[in-house]
């Protein structure tokens, strides 16, 4: 499904990824823990082609989506604009019922004509995984999906993103947030200065063996 082979990053001289190597199967959750700065980030957005690569290569033969961390809603346009924009740009006839069901099983039916600054974070949340949902990915990349909101939100999301997994994607998700990670991942790989340091099943893991790794 998704094949990384030895890639190398680099920023202005300084190595971000560092030969990172790791192979994903389909229909689990992976999660890249690690501290701010470590390449989690970098590395999703090596996946998704949104930056290239020094050396080393990144195979996937899935259709990819992305949640970015800090939403990226377009700001003059409603819920129901942000989902419909990419997909009536590739014609795709079956947009707007998809729009309603995503919405509906979100609980965000009655925000559909509201515009993001009316909404909560964790509501502006809902949108951006729905609106990564439309054009049907079988993969799903998420950014710090938990940053800056309060714990029972978190739990929402948790419980979203499980059921996305019961949809049949696969997501690789960066966080910082090592309880969450454990709640929702089935894997956890550890970067710590742009290498891997860990890479375990979420049942095998101590949660304080881990944080002494970052």
């Amino acid at each position: 499904m998704l094949k990384i082979n030895n890639i190398c990053k680099s920023y202005n001289g300084q190595r971000i990824l560092n030969n990172i190597s790791i192979e994903v199967q389909k229909n689990l959750i992976l999660g890249f823990a690690g501290a701010s700065g470590s390449g989690k980030s970098t590395l999703l957005r090596c996946i998704q082609r949104l930056e290239g690569v020094d050396s080393g290569s990144i195979y996937c033969d899935e259709k990819i989506g992305f949640m970015f961390q800090d939403f990226q809603l377009f700001p003059h346009m409603s819920v129901m604009q942000n989902l419909l924009y990419a997909p009536l740009l590739n014609k795709m006839d079956d947009a707007k019922s998809n729009a309603e069901r995503f919405l509906e099983k979100l609980g965000m039916q009655s925000k559909a004509n509201s515009y993001p600054a009316q909404l909560s974070g964790g509501q502006r949340q809902r949108v951006a995984l729905a609106r990564s949902l439309m054009m049907h990915p079988s993969l799903l990349l998420c950014d710090e999906p938990t940053s800056g909101l309060d714990i029972a939100t978190i739990r929402d999301v948790t419980n979203l993103l499980l059921s996305v997994r019961d949809m049949g994607i696969t997501m690789i998700i960066a966080s910082h947030d090592l309880d969450f990670l454990s709640q929702v991942s089935d894997r956890i790989i550890l970067i710590k200065n742009g290498s891997i340091a860990i890479d375990i099943n979420t049942k095998d893991f101590e949660k304080h063996f881990l944080l002494n790794h970052y």
